[in-house]
C-alpha cells in the first residue's frame, strides 16, 4: 500500500457516516481485532469500524479508495489462515451489526442473510422450519456467515451435502468504488453473463464486501445414525474411507481423528466421557442421516464390513442424543485442544480421497526429515485433513526455517498426489508464499488482473491470497 495517515479529518468523515459510538480506536478494541485464531500472529488496525447498513459500507469504501487507505473486512474473527488481519492496518470494517436474518422463505426453500450472521443461529433458525443449511464449520457457534462465504467453508456434512458456495444464488456486494452491485438471482439456475457470485464466494475480502446472500436450503433430515470406528492403524483408517464410498454409501460425515487428536482433546475436555483402548491409534466418526431409519440402518449395515476389511477394533454405536452430542463435542473441540496445547501452525491440505494414506505417511516422514511433530485429523470423507505442526520445544530458528521447508514439502506432495492447498481454510495470509506450488505464474497473474480489475486501487485486504505489486 501507499502512504497514508488516518488523522482526525478521516475520523470526523467516519464519525459523520455512522456516529461516534461505532469509530474505535481505543486500545481494547484495536487489540481485539488484530489477531485471529491464525497461529500467534497479530497485526494492528490504526481505527475500527462498525456499519449497519450497505450504504454506509459504500461511503466508507467510497471515501478509503479515493484516499486510499486499506480496509480489511472481519467476521467473527475464528479464521486460520490469516485472512481477516490488517497486515497493513488502516480501517478494519468489522460486521458484527450486520446480524439479521432478513427472510426466511419456506415456500422456495431459500433465505436471505446478512454476513453478522452467527452460522449455527442460522441453521437453528431454519431448523425451526423444517428446513437445512448443512455447511457447517467447527467453529459454527462463533463464525459469521460472511466469513463463511470469504473462505467458501465447509465443515464435516460436507461430504454428502457441499460446501458454502453450492448454496449461495445471490450476493449483494459493495465494491471498492462504492457502487453496490447484485450478483445473482433467486433462483435455481442461472446462465446469464460470468458467474460474478462464485467468484466472489472464497474471494476473502479481496474483490468486495458482502452485506447480504440469499441461499437455497433443503428440507431438514429428521434421522441420523453416528459411531465411532477404531483402528490400530492411521493408515488402515484413511484407507477405509474411500472403499465406503466403492460400496455405495455417502455418509453425512466421515471425520479421521489420529490418537493424539483425541487424547488431547479429552485433556481440554472434561466433560466428554470416552473410553479409548491403548491400541486404537485412529478413529473414524462415521454418520448417516436422513429420513427414514430401514433405509439409514441398510446403509451402516453396508459399512460395518467395509471397516472390519480394514482391521477395525470395536465399534461405538452412539445410542442417544446425548452419546452423539459427545462425539461431535470431541470432533469440533480437536482445534481449540491442539491450540491449548502448544503454539501451532494448521495446514489445510486436500488431496483426493483415495490418496490419504499416501498423504499421511508422507507428513510423519516429513515430519521426521525436519525435526517436527503433527497431530492431524479432518474431514476425510471428501480428502481434506487439517495437519496441525507443534512448536513444541523447536528453537525460533527452526521453527521459522525448518518448519517452513517441511511445509513446502506437504504442499509439494499434496500436489503430487492430485491436492491442492487448502481446502475451506484459505489462502489468506499464511499460505501466501506456497501458491506458486500449485499455480504457475501465468495463472496468479490472470487472479491478480481480476483483483486489479475489481480493486485498481488495492484497499481491500491488502497482502493476501497473493503478492500484488505495491
Amino acid at each position: 500500500m501507499g502512504n497514508y495517515i488516518i488523522d482526525s479529518t478521516h475520523l470526523n468523515f467516519f464519525k459523520s457516516v455512522l456516529g461516534e459510538h461505532f469509530v474505535f480506536t481505543d486500545s481494547e478494541t484495536i487489540e481485539a481485532n488484530a489477531h485471529d485464531e491464525t497461529e500467534d500472529l497479530k497485526y494492528f488496525p490504526d481505527v475500527v469500524l462498525k456499519p449497519g447498513n450497505t450504504e454506509e459500507v459504500s461511503k466508507i469504501l467510497s471515501y478509503c479508495n479515493e484516499h486510499k487507505i486499506p480496509v480489511t473486512t472481519r467476521g467473527g474473527g475464528t479464521g486460520l489462515s490469516g485472512a481477516a488481519l490488517p497486515v497493513y492496518g488502516g480501517v478494519v470494517l468489522a460486521m458484527s451489526r450486520f446480524n439479521r436474518i432478513v427472510e426466511i422463505d419456506e415456500n422456495n426453500l431459500q433465505a436471505t442473510v446478512e454476513p453478522g450472521v452467527i452460522t449455527q443461529v442460522f441453521q437453528e433458525a431454519v431448523i425451526e422450519k423444517g428446513l437445512f443449511y448443512p455447511p457447517d464449520p467447527s467453529s459454527r457457534g462463533t463464525c459469521f456467515i460472511g466469513g463463511n462465504l470469504a473462505h467458501c467453508s465447509g465443515g464435516p456434512r460436507a461430504v454428502k451435502y457441499g460446501v458454502t458456495r453450492d448454496y449461495v444464488l445471490d450476493l449483494e456486494v459493495v465494491l471498492a468504488s462504492g457502487h453496490i452491485i447484485r450478483t445473482g438471482a433467486k433462483v435455481l439456475k442461472n446462465s446469464t453473463g460470468y458467474n460474478l457470485t462464485q467468484l466472489f464466494v472464497g474471494s476473502e475480502g479481496t474483490l468486495g464486501v458482502i452485506t447480504k446472500v440469499v441461499f437455497k436450503l433443503l428440507p431438514f433430515p429428521r434421522l441420523n445414525k453416528v459411531l465411532l470406528a477404531p483402528f490400530k492403524s492411521p493408515e488402515k483408517a484413511c484407507a477405509a474411507v474411500s472403499a465406503i464410498f466403492r460400496a455405495g454409501i455417502i455418509p453425512s460425515a466421515l471425520e479421521f481423528m489420529e490418537r493424539d487428536a483425541i487424547d488431547w482433546t479429552l485433556k481440554f475436555r472434561h466433560d466428554i466421557h470416552l473410553q479409548i483402548g491403548p491400541d486404537e491409534m485412529a478413529h473414524l466418526l462415521i454418520e448417516v442421516d436422513g429420513n427414514d431409519e430401514d433405509t439409514i440402518l441398510k446403509d451402516i449395515e453396508k459399512i460395518v464390513p467395509v471397516l472390519e476389511s480394514f482391521k477395525c477394533m470395536d465399534i461405538h454405536f452412539a445410542e442417544s442424543e446425548a452419546q452423539k452430542a459427545d462425539l461431535w463435542k470431541l470432533r469440533r473441540s480437536v482445534a481449540e485442544a491442539v491450540k491449548s496445547n502448544s503454539t501451532y501452525k494448521e495446514e489445510d491440505t486436500v488431496v483426493p480421497r483415495a490418496e490419504l494414506p499416501v498423504l499421511l505417511s508422507g507428513v510423519k516422514e516429513i515430519g521426521k526429515k525436519y525435526g517436527f511433530s503433527s497431530v492431524c485429523y479432518g474431514h476425510a470423507g471428501d480428502g481434506n485433513l487439517h495437519v496441525n505442526i507443534i512448536k513444541g520445544n523447536l528453537t525460533e530458528e527452526q521453527w521459522k526455517i525448518d518448519v517452513t521447508k517441511g511445509i513446502r514439502e506437504i504442499f509439494e506432495l499434496v500436489v503430487n498426489l492430485g491436492g491442492t492447498l487448502s481446502g475451506e481454510h484459505g489462502i489468506g495470509l499464511v499460505q501466501q508464499p506456497y501458491m506458486d506450488i500449485k499455480f504457475p505464474e501465468i495463472q496468479l497473474e490472470l487472479m491478480r488482473k481480476i483483483k486489479f480489475a475489481f480493486d485498481p486501487e488495492g484497499i481491500l485486504n491488502p497482502g493476501k491470497i497473493f503478492n500484488v505489486p505495491q
